[in-house]
């Protein structure tokens, strides 16, 4: 069992619960062929709600109840989608929280509860998309806290945006895939840089083009 939406982009998963953050960011469609957003029908949305509590539980060991979403609902789910997404896009290397200055604030419900463990947790409640959004928010909250939330990242090329990871020693990657997104946008800055040099030691180089990206 994997996280369905980063399964389509044959994505490693994000450690623990943040797996529900990255999947629930890459139910999004991307610029390319074939690509779909899988909370844009009320239908996909459901199936996509189902197979992801069911990997949270499969994850956490913590049993959800069914989400039960329809359109209203679905769409409230897009909006809370969207603003993560420019959260994690916006706030790339910032404190966390620097993405939130402009969203509209998001409230989810969750009980602390002691378990036989001995450890107290947060356990999110409530039903439909309040509950997906508490069960992600909880997720957000424990990985602002230990230090893992500034790896999740959105691929920097444009038409891609897709949620990855970072795994790398220093926390400097970029692209989700770095053939496929990384050599593009790297082609580009070459050509733009050689376009400038062939027009003459007067002309400018288009922003960004100065270095080669990562």
């Amino acid at each position: 069992m994997t996280w369905p939406a980063t399964a389509r982009y044959g994505l490693e998963a994000a450690p623990g619960r943040l797996g529900l953050v990255q999947d629930l960011l890459n139910t999004a469609a991307v610029e390319a062929p074939g690509s779909v957003d899988l909370l844009a029908a009320p239908d996909d949305a459901r199936a996509w709600a189902d197979a992801a509590v069911a990997r949270w539980t499969a994850v956490t060991g913590q049993p959800v109840p069914p989400v039960r979403l329809d359109a209203e609902e679905a769409e409230k789910l897009r909006a809370f989608r969207d603003d993560l997404r420019r959260m994690i896009t916006e706030g790339a290397g910032d404190e966390p929280g620097a993405g939130l200055r402009a969203m509209v604030p998001y409230r989810g419900s969750a009980a602390l509860r002691l378990g036989e463990d001995g450890v107290v947790r947060l356990e999110p409640c409530g039903s439909g998309r309040r509950l997906l959004a508490a069960l992600v928010l909880v997720a957000v909250f424990e990985a602002q806290r230990d230090g893992t939330w500034g790896r999740l990242k959105a691929c920097r090329a444009p038409r891609c945006r897709v949620a990855f990871y970072d795994r790398s020693r220093n926390n400097s990657g970029v692209w989700h895939e770095v053939k496929s997104c990384g050599n593009a946008a790297n082609l580009r800055a070459c050509r733009a840089r050689r376009r400038a040099r062939e027009a003459g030691p007067g002309a400018k180089e288009a922003p960004g083009d100065r270095h080669p990206h990562r």
